[in-house]
Order: C-alpha cells, then structure tokens, then sequence
C-alpha cells in the first residue's frame, strides 16, 4: 500500500485506495469525514472530504437529521479511540434512531485522524458484514492513519488557500472577526474601497454568496482557524 500512496496525485488515487482498503476488510463503503466543532451545528453531506457512499444518501440523511447530533459525532470528540459501531448494539441500548440505522449499514469503524495544521478528520468504514478480528482492526487502523496523512498532504492542503493572496487571507480573517470594511480599513491602512474589493474576490475565489458563507468555508477549508 505504501507504493500506492507515494504514488498517488489526485482524489481519484485516493478514492480508489481507501475503496480497496475498505473491500479488503470486508466493508462495503467509506467516507473522510471532517470533524467540525462540537457546539458547532453540523450536515452529513458537508464534512465528507472524500467518500465512495450511494449517490444522495447523505443528503437524505440530512434532510431528516443532524450529524452534529448523532452518538458517532459526539463520541469523536469524547475520545481519539478507534470505535466500532454495530446497529443490533444501537438496538440492544435503545437508539432505535442511531446513525447506522438512518443511513441502512450494520457495521460501521471509526478511526480518528488529525492534520498536521490540528484539523480533526475521521476515517469511517461502513458495511453490512461481520466485525473484523482485533489484529484486522490494528491493521486497518494503521493503514487508514497512514493514507489520511498522505491524502491530507497531497490534496487537502494544496488547496488550503483557495488560491487566496496573503492580504486577502488577512482580510478574510478580520472578516471572521466581525469587522466592518470600514474598521478593517483603518487596520491594514487601506481605502474602504480597496477592502470591498478584496472582498468580493474572495467571495469569488471561494464560491460563495455573502460573508456568512464565505467565513463558514474559509474555517471549513482551514484557511483560517
């Protein structure tokens, strides 16, 4: 697997290693998962940094539910453990709405990962078959650890800054503030003008709408923290 990984460019490298790891270990499916915030309200569909699930499964999800609200979420930010999640054991402790439930798998594996910039990922394994065996678990965590760091190295942070220059990171991070153009103006010691117009080629850049938008990307992107 190391060879592959060396070898590996683009998503499409990627998507093709953690779909055969997946495979390998008698999953059906995986997603890269970023972890958001714990406070911070969170979709399904827009945390999976890379994924191999059904087409609209994760929009389906989040039309009926939070992500932010599952036990899966919440147990990545009680413990960096490796956990194994099972739909009879949702069952048996009475989550009958369990997130393995809702999205129609039996089997899920979580392995934890973080970025070298402190961005908290996670590596999820999804089937319909049975548990691995403990040394399979070790294994496929070792594995799962090392592609997400290749992955996050050669694709996730090439794309960190969108392209953005350095005044237009800085101006975006006093955006996040909360700080009108005027106030950021007096800040970098440039015109109100000259910061609109930065503005709206961030926005450009970025692929949003409005500063609501553009702020929520930018920290999802980890161009700013």
């Amino acid at each position: 697997m190391e060879t592959d990984l060396e070898k590996a460019l683009n998503r499409v490298d990627f998507f093709r290693i953690f779909h055969m790891m997946a495979l390998r270990y008698g999953f059906d499916h995986f997603g890269v998962v970023q972890v958001a915030n714990e406070a911070e309200t969170s979709n399904l569909a827009g945390r999976l940094v890379l994924h191999d699930l059904p087409a609209g499964l994760a929009e389906t999800y989040d039309k009926r539910h939070r992500f932010s609200e599952s036990d899966l979420f919440r147990s990545l930010h009680r413990s960096v453990i490796p956990t194994v999640w099972r739909t009879d054991e949702e069952l048996r402790n009475g989550r009958d709405s369990g997130l393995l439930i809702q999205l129609g798998f039996d089997i899920a594996l979580c392995v934890p990962a973080h970025a070298t910039t402190g961005g908290r990922y996670a590596v999820v394994f999804l089937g319909d078959g049975d548990d691995i065996g403990r040394a399979e678990h070790q294994q496929l965590y070792y594995e799962a650890v090392c592609a997400f760091d290749y992955f996050h190295r050669t694709v996730l942070a090439t794309k960190a800054g969108m392209g953005l220059t350095p005044r237009e990171t800085e101006i975006l991070r006093w955006i996040s503030y909360g700080k009108t153009a005027s106030e950021i103006a007096l800040i970098v010691s440039v015109s109100e003008h000259t910061v609109n117009s930065h503005t709206a080629t961030i926005l450009k850049k970025l692929d949003v709408v409005n500063r609501t938008q553009m702020v929520a990307k930018a920290i999802r992107e980890q161009i700013i923290l």
